[in-house]
């Protein structure tokens, strides 16, 4: 008995101290980014329902932590911080929540297999990145390809890429979160306009 209390003391001691951030460190500053709120009120109205998938992009993007380039062949990240979920999670999440502030559409929501709709759009997340190029100060690029499938043909009826660019103000976490916050803008509202459109037209 006194050998299995032994055991059981030494296995609970060993799991509370894995409970902590790996390597023993403090737990990442986490940041998020807010959806397009405010849309020209001339979109096109479009009286289809829209799913949109969680975007499709290469390893080095679909993480959590908040991705930097120093040389155009390498990949880093912030120390210490990180999204609140996975890139291109977050993004889709964004993407969903902005189109539904245009109410310019019937319905729309994430991609999933209990939902009938009459479109798909299909975002590659091509570029999410806080870019060095030789200063100290970075420029975020944010740049999405767009597939518009229409359904139940699975029929690409539209691709297109949009991107957006912004400095960030200072050599900092928060300030590079603010230009992400800007890009991501721009490259919503131009998302959603053409999504629009080609909706309205098919």
């Amino acid at each position: 008995m006194t050998l299995r209390r032994t055991l059981f003391l030494a296995l609970a001691i060993g799991l509370a101290a894995c409970s902590g951030p790996l390597g023993g460190g403090s737990p990442p500053q986490l940041y998020t980014l807010s959806p397009v709120k405010d849309f020209p009120p001339n979109l096109p109205k479009a009286n289809a329902q829209l799913l949109i998938e969680a975007p499709s992009a290469p390893g080095g993007l679909d993480s959590e932590r908040i991705a930097l380039m120093k040389s155009a062949i390498s990949v880093d990240y912030f120390a210490g911080a990180a999204w609140t979920d996975r890139a291109p999670l977050l993004v889709q999440s964004l993407l969903v929540e902005s189109f539904e502030n245009t109410g310019k559409i019937a319905a729309i929501d994430r991609e999933s297999l209990a939902l009938r709709a009459d479109f798909v759009l299909e975002p590659d997340l091509r570029d999410f990145t806080a870019i060095y190029g030789g200063s100290d100060v970075p420029t975020v690029r944010v740049r999405i390809g767009l597939k518009l499938v229409r359904l139940p043909e699975k029929q690409i009826v539209a691709q297109r890429t949009v991107s957006a660019d912004a400095p960030a103000q200072q050599n900092s976490v928060p300030a590079v979160v603010d230009a992400f916050n800007t890009a991501l803008h721009q490259v919503i509202g131009d998302a959603a306009a053409w999504t629009l459109a080609a909706m309205a037209s098919k």
